[in-house]
């Protein structure tokens, strides 16, 4: 096999029988975009296990069925450096803790090929940062949301790039938002442990679905602070998936306050985000932990309330 490429298998359920190829395989593969795998069928890189037919992506797949995809190398990343502020909040050999605001994108994509926090990086870090496989996001690790704030791990050296993605991978890493919610949570403690894929609705967003469909994600939630329609909310995260927290707090009715995706605007509060000008979701990564992966020594960072979240609670408070 090439350098840098990587075979997954999935395994059609009950619950895709039927469907075409590029959806099921959207459905089981969450990572991985309608398009792409459409693209990757189109390229020959899926394959029915035992089968040497070429497929299409309109092909009908039944329950039981095995497909093995090959993902090609990334190619390296066009983007260029730029000087962009960052908030450094501690730098060595063989990684980078970034403070990011709300607003900037991680890594540059089709709308954003500049002004990320990648550009950003390439500049400050000079050629230091980790290209694992030609990889098409350098340093990057782990993501969080545009409109999310908060402590983000970036990668400088390939030794740091394995160690990091391996505490990802087995769920090691202490992580901690702080989110404003609607409502009051009942209990006031709870785990939410449940499966998320993508939106049979809508592909861009995300959505709780059955066992065994999507990734398994637990997010444990505790309730910090009542407040007035809404609460202060702490939530740590056993798994990273996409849009996670959002996700968990509103399938258990109640959403993050100004999130344009999972959230509805509600009674009384409309007037009071259009006053602040909070036009993001309240949600940020405030506690950041891991090994090392050089010295293994433990690490662990906080992020105090950025301003917008702090007028906001501040306003909402009884």
């Amino acid at each position: 096999m090439a350098a840098g490429v990587s075979i997954i298998e999935a395994i059609i359920d009950a619950a895709q029988h039927g469907q075409r190829l590029d959806r099921a395989l959207a459905d089981l593969l969450p990572d991985l975009s309608r398009e792409r795998i459409k693209a990757l069928i189109g390229e020959g890189h899926v394959r029915a296990t035992g089968e040497t037919i070429k497929l299409s992506a309109s092909a009908k797949v039944a329950a039981g069925q095995r497909f093995a995809i090959t993902l090609p190398a990334p190619v390296a990343l066009d983007a260029v450096a730029q000087d962009i502020p960052l908030t450094i909040v501690h730098e060595d050999a063989d990684l980078i803790v970034v403070d990011k605001p709300a607003g900037l994108v991680v890594h540059p994509a089709a709308g954003n090929l500049n002004g990320t926090l990648v550009n950003a990086l390439l500049h400050h870090c000079a050629g230091q940062l980790s290209g694992i496989g030609g990889v098409a996001r350098p340093g990057i690790v782990h993501r969080i949301d545009k409109d999310t704030s908060g402590l983000l791990v970036v990668a400088k050296t390939d030794r740091a790039h394995e160690g990091l993605a391996v505490q990802f991978k087995d769920h090691s890493i202490d992580r901690l938002y702080a989110a404003i919610v609607y409502g009051h949570p009942v209990p006031p403690t709870a785990t939410v442990d449940t499966w998320i894929g993508r939106s049979d609705a809508d592909r861009k967003k995300m959505a709780v679905h059955r066992e065994g469909r999507g990734k398994h994600a637990v997010t444990h939630y505790r309730m910090e602070e009542r407040l007035r329609g809404a609460a202060m909310v702490e939530c740590r995260l056993e798994t990273g998936r996409t849009h996670q927290v959002r996700v968990h707090m509103a399938h258990v009715g109640h959403p993050l306050i100004g999130d344009p995706a999972y959230s509805r605007d509600r009674k009384g509060f409309k007037s009071i985000l259009e006053t602040l000008g909070f036009k993001r979701q309240a949600l940020h990564a405030k506690t950041l932990g891991f090994i090392h992966p050089a010295t293994g020594s433990p690490l662990l960072f906080q992020s105090a309330l950025p301003m917008d979240m702090q007028e906001l609670l501040s306003e909402l408070r009884v």
